[in-house]
């Protein structure tokens, strides 16, 4: 029987015992009891070490606890309150519960086939008023904030029955969730989330920690790392949802998600150097929406020597006063040179730029005019191929020249604003006087000619569309779609049909137009000019020329890259019709139900284990039934099942304990006797569960229950086998049984989709 902290080799909780002990951390004074110490070994030293006076917790030290890959939570034995003449007796149910059967039906659902040594912690009992668990991140989203669980009393109520903690959630210098009247003080709270940061600050490592309050002082008692973390996947639609709003098609996606991430990281290795970062891992659709890949651009940031964590900025999450900041590091210092030279690069940029735009401009043009009809399939694909690479120069320069806008824009908007002016009254960058590429000024012009017809002629167009047109206003609408035929409802979508093809709506839009430029009154720039001091003249002057320079250009570049872009429908709608005339599809546009490769496959006639007829089909009545899908802003994970049912009347929520979403079958089960009508993949509905309803949970493909918190049973073995798990769900075995549910183990929700 040794003291811990003599030496390792302990087991996993007893390691990490030790290692509290020597970072000086208050844990209550620890004995191990090694494997191959028998009983008769043990009862002199006992006898020696323990106190008669005082009760003792007895609890497993396996050397597979606490591991990186499995923790074992909950499996062993352990005992509590137990008297100094009963430790002995206590420390071989601790031994014995090695060969349980829950423990062997652990062991060989999750595989394990690793040696198993049975050490045994022998630890005073701390007086609790109240005890509970702190994570120094989030397990379930790895988010950089500090989640505290606490009940009145001792711990061991946080794995029983109907239990449910309170709960704490501390962000960046501030609480996002806290209880009305918790077990603990929120003075005690902030001690606990001090300590918390500070010890997986000095571990190296996320931690899970439970701790012990007598009143006074907090103990710690066991130490976790939190593991998986880098498994979580992180998507945000904040920006991809203004950049390609709503669904995209399967080759909408499939064309113009890898041409314009390639662009990005083109710009990323000028910044950074040489990397492995991949387009396609900028960006994952769900439920046929964009959403940014997160994780990915926080690997960017980490190549800066940028905080990771100014991600969740980034995400729109909640901020307190302490958040992350940006303070240069080695890897910054070592890519500064790097970095300069692409900053004076970029702010020469609008000297080239016009160069690049007319360049594009004669490139695109060949695509434009091509006789597509007499083309074989090879060569419009090897077309299809060039206008990618075209396209990808188009991006570039349509992702720099609104960057360097919008820098400048603010630059001067601050200065603005510093010297006492308003710069929204400011007349700083006009477009209206951008003719070549504002479609606007031209529709102001028409809507004015089309209004000189008498009431009549008006309604002749409104009913007859394009063909009612007189001459005269059909020849300046056809100069009118000339120009900007190619423009449509959504620039990034070459799907939906542009203005020269809808020429009917596109009267219907002049009439309804109305004229925005010029509507706004404004401080001429010479007026505001004389408002500032001399001094500042020149500098303001100078900021207001580059915003103006950059303003064009960034105008220009928008109305070539989707004059170019656009290109893409005139190959694509080609090669549809060729499919229909070979009977694989039913219409030229169903080609865009299918994925790049399947098109060029189908039209190759290269054979597809599904039919592009069926595959479009079924995509079809997929993207129709998930048109009016509840789709949320940030998304964690990779397996996220998108929610179809009533959500403001068919949601509940709790706090989610296991990652993951999962969609099935409720089944409630509120005792032993429910277990039957489980199948596998089904969700089960929970008043709490034990480790009597461990089997039960190798068939479920979802948990939901309404009590619990992190380290209540559910949560724990949920964990363990991967499933997603939800607890404290008020109503849970209220759910209908049968229903269609969907789970999110990361929102802590469940939709009921459909009745059963």
């Amino acid at each position: 029987m040794t003291r811990e902290g003599a030496h390792g080799g302990y087991g996993g909780k007893a390691g990490n015992t030790q290692w509290l002990i020597a970072n000086g951390e208050r844990v209550p004074e620890t004995w191990v009891i090694a494997p191959e110490l028998s009983t008769d070994d043990l009862s002199g030293a006992v006898a020696t070490a323990l106190d008669p006076s005082i009760r003792y917790a007895v609890r497993s030290s396996a050397s597979v606890e606490d591991g990186t890959a499995m923790s074992y939570a909950g499996q062993f034995a352990t005992e509590l309150d137990v008297s100094a003449d009963s430790v002995l007796a206590a420390v071989s149910t601790v031994r014995d519960s090695v060969n349980s059967d829950r423990v062997v039906a652990y062991r060989e659902q999750l595989g394990a086939d690793d040696g198993l040594a049975m050490f045994v912690m022998v630890q005073p009992m701390v007086w609790a008023v109240a005890s509970g668990v702190a994570f120094s991140r989030n397990p379930m989203t790895g988010l950089n904030e500090v989640v505290v669980e606490a009940v009145a009393g001792r711990g061991d109520q946080l794995v029983g029955e109907g239990i449910t903690p309170d709960r704490w959630i501390h962000r960046w210098g501030s609480w996002t969730e806290e209880p009305a009247d918790g077990a603990i003080d929120n003075a005690t709270a902030e001690s606990i989330v001090e300590h918390t940061r500070r010890i997986a600050a000095d571990y190296g490592a996320p931690v899970d920690l439970e701790w012990v309050w007598d009143g006074t002082d907090v103990s710690w008692v066991q130490l976790r790392p939190i593991t998986g973390l880098d498994r979580v996947s992180i998507y945000s639609n904040r920006i991809s949802r203004e950049v390609m709003p709503g669904i995209i098609k399967p080759l909408v996606w499939s064309v113009n998600v890898p041409m314009v991430n390639r662009a990005w990281v083109d710009l990323f290795t000028e910044a950074i150097g040489q990397n492995t970062i991949e387009p396609e891992s900028l960006a994952k659709a769900f439920a046929y929406r964009s959403y940014f890949n997160m994780g990915a651009i926080g690997d960017i940031f980490e190549l800066l020597g940028m905080p990771r964590d100014s991600l969740e900025l980034l995400l729109g999450l909640p901020a307190g006063s302490d958040q992350p900041s940006f303070k240069p590091t080695m890897a910054t210092m070592r890519r500064m040179p790097r970095m300069l030279t692409m900053a004076a690069k970029k702010a020469r940029y609008g000297k080239t730029v016009e160069q690049e735009v007319d360049a594009l401009r004669t490139a695109f043009a060949p695509f434009a005019t091509a006789e597509l009809s007499g083309r074989s399939d090879s060569a419009l694909l090897d077309d299809v191929r060039a206008l990618s690479l075209l396209g990808e120069r188009a991006a570039y320069a349509n992702i720099v020249t609104p960057l360097l806008a919008n820098l400048y824009n603010a630059l001067l908007r601050k200065r603005l604003t510093k010297a006492g002016l308003d710069p929204e009254a400011v007349a700083v960058a006009d477009t209206a006087d951008l003719e070549d590429v504002n479609p606007n000024v031209h529709l102001d012009r028409l809507t004015a000619r089309f209004w000189e017809l008498d009431e009549a002629g008006i309604e002749a167009l409104r009913t007859g569309g394009y063909a009612a047109l007189p001459d005269e206003l059909r020849r300046e609408t056809d100069e009118f779609l000339d120009r900007f035929g190619h423009l449509s409802a959504s620039g990034n979508d070459f799907s939906v049909p542009p203005w020269r093809e809808t020429p009917d709506d596109v009267v219907q839009m002049v009439l309804d137009h109305v004229p925005t430029h010029g509507a706004a009154e404004r401080i001429e720039w010479g007026v505001a000019e004389q408002r500032l001091g001399a001094a500042m003249r020149p500098v303001l002057r100078n900021l207001r020329n580059r915003t103006r320079e950059h303003v064009s250009h960034r105008e220009s570049v928008s109305f070539i890259y989707t004059y170019g872009y656009g290109l893409f429908r005139r190959y694509f709608m080609e090669i549809g019709r060729r499919l229909v005339d070979r009977g694989v599809l039913a219409k030229p546009d169903h080609v865009m139900y299918l994925y790049l490769d399947e098109a060029r496959a189908a039209l190759l006639e290269t054979p597809m284990e599904i039919a592009p007829r069926d595959l479009v089909a079924a995509r079809m009545e997929e993207i129709d039934a998930l048109t009016d899908v509840a789709m949320p802003e940030v998304i964690y994970g990779d397996d996220f099942v998108p929610t179809r049912g009533d959500v403001a009347s068919g949601t509940l929520r709790g706090i989610p304990s296991s990652r993951g979403h999962h969609q099935g079958t409720v089944r409630v089960v509120r005792d032993t006797g429910d277990f039957g009508k489980v199948e596998p993949g089904d969700v089960i509905a929970i008043p709490y569960s034990d480790v009597g309803w461990t089997p039960l949970f190798a068939r479920a493909g979802a948990v939901v229950a309404e009590a619990g918190g992190m380290l209540s049973h559910s949560s724990i073995v949920a964990r363990e086998y991967r499933i997603p798990c939800v607890v404290s769900v008020e109503g849970a075995t209220r759910l209908p049984d049968g229903a269609t549910v969907t789970v999110d183990g990361y929102a802590g929700t469940v939709v009921v989709e459909e009745q059963g």
